[in-house]
C-alpha cells in the first residue's frame, strides 16, 4: 500500500509534536488578527501545554464569522491576508464569504483522493459546483496535487454529462453521492458505456445500499467530511472503517453547546482548529455530530478516527448536498400570512434525496413551490395540511433518512 506522504503513518507522538507546534504558531498568528481580537489576544500560546488545553479557549461559530463579516467585509478579520491577497472568494448561505488558494493541496482534498486510488492516468469528472461555492474548486485542487486530469463538469445537463464523460474517457467521478447514480442511470437509457471505475464522494450520506449498487456496478465508492470553511477534515481509506483525521486539522468532539469535550466513542459535536496559516480557524463548530473510534485504521494510517457524519447538533439538514436552516423554514412562514407554521422533512426515495415541505393553513400547494424553491434553495413536494396538525414538538426539520 502506498500512502499521499509520510505524515499518515506517523507516530502517535511524532503527529502531537507537530500539532502542538502547529497549533502555538496559528495562536501567535491570529492575535494580530482583528476577528480574533476579543477572544484569543490574550492568550500566551506557550501556556497551551496539551490539547486537552484547548477546551480552555473558546469556541468560534459561524454565525460569529458572518456577523464579522458584516462589520469588517468581506472576510471579517479571520484571515491572515486581505480578500485580494487569496486566489478565489466564495460565497456560501448565509451569506458567508470564504477565501480560496490554488497551490499544492490547499484544501488537503489530495490525501483523501490518493486513498481513493485516484491518481496519474485518471481523469475526473467533477460534478461539485463551481459558481460561488468552493466544492468545485476543492476537489479540482485535490485532483491537481495527486496528478489527476479533471473534466470541470459542475452540475446538471445529465446527457451532456454522460457523453462528456463517454468522448473524454473519465475514469472516475468526484460528486455529491446521488448524482452519480443519475449520470450511470442516463448513460444506461443512452446506451452508452462508461470508464468510471472510482468515485470520491462528499457534500451528503453515502447510504451503504448506494454504496453496494456502485461496487455491483464495478465502482469503488468513498466518501470524506469536507467543508467550505475548513477544506477536507476526514475521509475514508479502502478499509472503510470510520473516517481517518486529515493531518492538517485538530479535531475534537464536544458536547453541543459547551464546548466541553466527551469522552470516547460519546457522540457530540464536531470541533475542528486548522493549521493553515492562510485562514487560522481556532475552534471552529461545524454543527455536525460525530464520535471518535478507538484504535487505528487497518489500512496502516495512524491518525485518529471519527465515525462521520451522524447528523446535525442543530435542526440543520443537508438535503441534495445542500443545507436547509431553521431560519430559513421560518422565513418561508413568514412569507405567506395565511401560512401559521411549516415542517421540512427529508426523505430517501430511490436512492435519492427527496424535501417533502408541510405548510398548515394553506390551501394550494402550487401557490407555495416558488416560494420553497426561492427560500430554501431546493425544489420539494409541498403539501398543504390543515391547521394544528403538525405536532407542537419544536421541530421545523425533520430528517427521517435511516443513515443505517
Amino acid at each position: 500500500m502506498t500512502y499521499f506522504d509520510q505524515l499518515e503513518t506517523r507516530s502517535a507522538d511524532e503527529r502531537l509534536a507537530a500539532q502542538m507546534d502547529g497549533l502555538r504558531a496559528q495562536l501567535r498568528a491570529v492575535q494580530g488578527l482583528r476577528g480574533y481580537r476579543d477572544s484569543l489576544a490574550f492568550i500566551d500560546p506557550s501556556e497551551i501545554g496539551d490539547l486537552s488545553d484547548l477546551a480552555l479557549l473558546p469556541v468560534l461559530r459561524k454565525s460569529e464569522i458572518g456577523e464579522a463579516q458584516g462589520r469588517v467585509s468581506p472576510l471579517g478579520g479571520f484571515t491572515a491576508k486581505p480578500a485580494s491577497g487569496f486566489a478565489h472568494i466564495f460565497q456560501s448561505p448565509g451569506p458567508i464569504y470564504e477565501p480560496g488558494e490554488v497551490s499544492h493541496d490547499w484544501w488537503r482534498m489530495g490525501r483523501f483522493l490518493h486513498a481513493a486510488g485516484i491518481g496519474q492516468g485518471d481523469i475526473v469528472q467533477n460534478c461539485f459546483g463551481y459558481h460561488l461555492t468552493p466544492a468545485g474548486m476543492i476537489f479540482e485542487n485535490g485532483a491537481r496535487a495527486v496528478g489527476a486530469a479533471v473534466l470541470p463538469a459542475g452540475v446538471g445537463q445529465t446527457e451532456l454529462q454522460v457523453r462528456a464523460a463517454a468522448d473524454v474517457g473519465t475514469t472516475a467521478y468526484a460528486g455529491t453521492p446521488d448524482y452519480l447514480k443519475v449520470i450511470l442511470d442516463k448513460a444506461e437509457e443512452m446506451g452508452v458505456a462508461l470508464k468510471i471505475k472510482k468515485a470520491a464522494v462528499g457534500g451528503g450520506a453515502l447510504f451503504p445500499s448506494l454504496r453496494q449498487e456502485y461496487a455491483d456496478r464495478g465502482i469503488s465508492c468513498l466518501q470524506c467530511y469536507a467543508t467550505a470553511d475548513l477544506g477536507n477534515i476526514a475521509y475514508e481509506s479502502p478499509a472503510m472503517e470510520g473516517m481517518i483525521v486529515d493531518e492538517g486539522v485538530i479535531v475534537e468532539i464536544v458536547r453541543p453547546g459547551t464546548g466541553i469535550p466527551v469522552a470516547e466513542g460519546e457522540v457530540g459535536e464536531v470541533i475542528v482548529t486548522t493549521l493553515n496559516p492562510d485562514y487560522p480557524l481556532i475552534r471552529f463548530a461545524t454543527g455536525d455530530l460525530s464520535a471518535v473510534m478507538t484504535g487505528t485504521s487497518p489500512c496502516g494510517r495512524t491518525n485518529m478516527r471519527i465515525k462521520g457524519w451522524m447528523g446535525r447538533a442543530d435542526q440543520t439538514t443537508k438535503i441534495k448536498g445542500m443545507f436547509v436552516r431553521p431560519e430559513q423554514v421560518a422565513q418561508l412562514v413568514a412569507k405567506h400570512p395565511e401560512v401559521t407554521k411549516a415542517r421540512v422533512i427529508a426523505l430517501r426515495e430511490g436512492e435519492m434525496d427527496v424535501m417533502r415541505v408541510q405548510i398548515e393553513g394553506g390551501t394550494d400547494a402550487a401557490t407555495y413551490e416558488g416560494s420553497v424553491a426561492e427560500v430554501l434553495k431546493l425544489k420539494g413536494i409541498v403539501e398543504c395540511v390543515p391547521v394544528g396538525s403538525l405536532p407542537n414538538d419544536g421541530k421545523v426539520i425533520d430528517d427521517q433518512r435511516n443513515y443505517g
